[in-house]
């Protein structure tokens, strides 16, 4: 069993674990900055499992009124396919239901935001140092 719950401080070494996992280097390399972010964002949820352990997250930012944006979904390789990140979309949208949910994604996820009836848009991206 695993359930959603709002991010707390104590999350943020597990949420940098699954970073580091997944190969979100500029996230766990800017770590005093990405640990701010969490602070600073209005929309942070994790999953925890039932022994406790965060395997999934959302991070993001809303107006509350006309968008939501999803800076950072990700679930553990060990709880994918299991519709954590539908849930949580689910769970962060149903708190602002009238605004529109905004994300990037990458090419190796577009088809599953497809599959959950996202359209893709045109957008820039231009990260730290670069």
């Amino acid at each position: 069993m695993t359930r959603i719950r709002p991010y707390a401080e104590h999350d943020f070494e597990q949420i940098q674990a699954l970073n580091e996992a997944e190969g979100w280097d500029q996230l766990v390399r800017q770590n005093d900055l990405t640990k701010e972010a969490w602070r600073q964002s209005n929309v942070a949820f994790v999953i925890e499992s039932h022994e406790g352990d965060v395997v999934a997250y959302l991070h993001g930012l809303t107006d509350t009124t006309v968008s939501l944006y999803v800076c950072e979904l990700l679930i553990a390789p060990s709880h994918r396919r299991q519709g954590l990140g539908e849930q949580l979309l689910q769970h962060v949208h149903a708190l602002y239901p009238d605004t529109r949910l905004e994300m990037l994604a990458s090419s190796s996820s577009h088809t599953y935001y497809e599959q959950l009836k996202f359209r893709p848009f045109y957008g820039f991206r231009k990260t730290i140092q670069e």
